[in-house]
C-alpha cells in the first residue's frame, strides 16, 4: 500500500513545470556545474597551445588537442568512481554534494597555481569532481519519478536545459575574461560559478526523496581498510608512471582510451554475471550493449567541439562582427543557444506523443546520423583559407548538431535509469558514461588525424561512417526492444 501511495504523490507534485519541485534544485545545481565546466573547457585547447606571450602554455597543437581528449574522458571515466562510492559507501546525494566540492577546488587550482602544476591539479580535482557529480545527478533525478511515470523523459530533457543555460553562460563570461585580462581570470570565474551552485544545492537538500540518499549495495566495513589499500597504491603506481615518463601528455589519450575499453569490458561482465539481477534485469542490460555503441560513436563527433571545431574556429571561422573579432570560446555556446530553445519543444513532443513516440532504438539511430549529416556540412567549406568559413554557415552546422544531441543525450541518460538492474542503478549511468568517456578520448586521437589529413577526407569519412552505424542500429531496433522487456 505504501509503494502505491508513494507512486501517487510523486505524480502528483507537479511544483517546477509540470515536473518534481526537486527537479528544479538539481537543475540549478548542474546549471552552474555546467558553467563552470563549460567555461574552463572553452578556453582550456587555447591555454595549452597559445604562446606564453599570449598567455598559454606553448604546448603542440596537436599535444594539446589530445590532453582535452584525454581530460574529457578523463570526467567520464571516473564516473565509474563517483557511482561506485555512491552504490556501496555514502548513496547519490551525498557524493553529489561533496564532487561539487572538490570541482570547486580544481577550478581554484587552475585559477590561482601558474604552470603545468595548476593545469595538473585542477584537471584532476575538475575531472574526478565533474564524474562524480554526473553520474549522481543524473541517479538523482531518476528517483524522482516512479518508473512508469511518462513525464520521465520530458523530466531530462528540462534537466538537460539547466546544464545548457550553464554551457551558454560558462565560455561567454570566461571568453571574454580570457581576452580581456588573461586565462587564469576565466579559470577564477568558472570557480565563482561552482561556488554559487554548490550554495544553492546545499539550501534544498533536505527536500530531496529518501531514496536519493539509499545506499543500495552497501560495502561490508570489514572490506573497507582492503579498498583503501588498493586505492593508496593504484595513486602511487600512477605517480610513478608519471614521475618515471611512461605516462606523458603525448600518449595520455591513448591511455584513456585503453582504460575505458578495459573498463566497460568489465563494468557489462560484472553486471551480466551478477546473481542478484533477474533474467528480465540482464536481458535489458544486453540491450544496451548496441546502444552503448551508437552513443560512442556519436560522441566521438561531438565532443569535437572542443578539439576540431575549436581549431577550425581559431584558424578558419570569420569570426568578424561589426569590426569586432567574437573570442574563438564563443563558438562553443551556439550550441547551447539552440539546446536551450529546442529542448522545451523535445520535452513537449515526448510528452504529447507518449506512449506513441519513436522507441529508444530509433531515437539512437537517428541522432547518431545525423551527427554524421552535421560533419558532412563541413564539405563546402572545407580546406578554405584563414576566416573564409561564415559564422552563419558553423550556426547552421552546430544547429545540426544539437538535433542530433537531443535525439540522443538525455534520452541516453534516461534509458541508463530504466534498463538499470535494481542493484545496479547508479552504475549503470556510470556505464552510460563510460560511452560519453570513450567517444570524448578519442576525438582527441581524432584531432590528430585532422592536423594531417585533407579536411574533406576527414568530414567526409567521419560523416559517412556515422551515417552507415546510424543505420544498422535503425535495422536491429525491434530486436533490442525485446530486448529491453517493455520498456520503451
Amino acid at each position: 500500500m505504501s509503494k502505491i501511495v508513494g507512486r501517487a504523490a510523486v505524480h502528483e507534485d507537479r511544483a517546477f513545470f509540470g515536473q518534481p519541485r526537486s527537479l528544479a534544485n538539481i537543475f540549478g545545481v548542474e546549471m552552474w556545474e555546467r558553467f563552470s565546466f563549460y567555461g574552463m573547457q572553452g578556453i582550456l585547447l587555447l591555454y595549452l597551445y597559445f604562446s606564453a606571450a599570449d598567455g598559454g602554455l606553448g604546448i603542440a597543437q596537436t599535444t594539446a588537442a589530445g590532453i582535452v581528449g584525454a581530460y574529457g574522458g578523463g570526467v567520464y571515466l571516473s564516473t565509474i568512481l563517483g557511482a561506485w562510492i555512491a552504490d556501496r559507501l555514502l548513496g547519490s546525494e551525498r557524493v553529489l554534494f561533496y564532487s561539487a566540492i572538490v570541482i570547486m577546488l580544481g577550478h581554484i587550482a587552475l585559477a590561482v597555481v601558474p604552470g603545468v602544476g595548476g593545469l595538473v591539479t585542477g584537471l584532476v580535482l575538475v575531472a574526478v569532481g565533474s564524474g562524480g557529480l554526473k553520474a549522481n545527478a543524473t541517479s538523482v533525478v531518476g528517483s524522482l519519478y516512479a518508473p512508469d511515470d511518462p513525464r520521465r523523459d520530458a523530466g531530462f530533457s528540462l534537466f538537460y536545459l539547466g546544464i545548457n543555460l550553464g554551457a551558454f553562460a560558462g565560455p561567454i563570461l570566461t571568453g571574454l575574461l580570457q581576452t580581456k585580462i588573461g586565462f587564469h581570470y576565466g579559470f577564477g570565474l568558472a570557480a565563482v560559478g561552482m561556488a554559487i551552485g554548490l550554495t544553492q544545492y546545499s539550501f534544498g537538500r533536505k527536500r530531496l526523496p529518501d531514496t536519493a540518499r539509499l545506499v543500495p549495495d552497501p560495502l561490508p566495513q570489514s572490506r573497507w581498510r582492503g579498498y583503501a589499500y588498493v586505492a593508496t597504491l593504484m595513486i602511487v603506481v600512477i605517480v610513478v608512471l608519471v614521475l618515471t615518463g611512461v605516462i606523458t601528455a603525448s600518449n595520455l589519450v591513448t591511455i584513456v582510451i585503453g582504460l575505458t575499453v578495459i573498463a566497460t569490458v568489465a563494468y557489462f561482465a560484472v553486471i551480466l554475471t551478477n546473481r542478484q539481477i533477474t533474467p528480465v534485469e540482464r536481458k535489458r542490460v544486453y540491450a544496451f550493449i548496441p546502444l552503448f555503441v551508437a552513443s560512442a560513436a556519436f560522441w566521438s563527433l561531438y565532443q569535437q567541439q572542443f578539439t576540431v571545431v575549436t581549431i577550425y574556429s581559431d584558424e578558419r571561422l570569420d569570426r568578424a562582427l561589426f569590426g569586432w573579432e567574437m573570442p574563438v570560446s564563443w563558438v562553443q555556446s551556439i550550441n547551447p543557444v539552440f539546446i536551450i530553445v529546442l529542448s522545451g519543444i523535445f520535452a513537449a513532443v515526448w510528452t504529447k506523443w507518449s506512449s506513441r513516440q519513436p522507441s529508444t532504438p530509433m531515437k539512437f539511430a537517428v541522432g547518431t546520423a545525423v551527427m554524421g549529416a552535421a560533419f558532412l556540412l563541413f564539405l563546402p567549406f572545407a580546406g578554405g583559407a584563414a576566416n573564409s568559413t561564415p559564422l552563419l554557415a558553423m550556426i547552421g552546422i552546430l544547429l545540426v548538431f544539437t538535433v542530433a544531441e537531443l535525439l540522443l543525450s538525455p534520452v541516453g541518460l534516461s534509458i541508463a535509469t530504466k534498463l538499470a538492474p535494481a542493484v545496479f542503478k547508479t552504475q549503470m549511468v556510470a556505464l552510460f558514461f563510460l560511452s560519453v568517456a570513450l567517444g570524448s578520448a578519442v576525438s582527441g586521437v581524432l584531432a590528430a588525424w585532422y592536423a594531417t589529413a585533407p579536411e574533406r577526407l576527414y568530414f567526409g569519412v567521419l560523416g559517412g561512417i556515422a551515417i552507415v552505424l546510424g543505420l544498422m542500429l535503425a535495422l536491429i531496433a525491434r530486436p533490442v526492444l525485446r530486448l529491453m522487456g517493455g520498456v520503451r
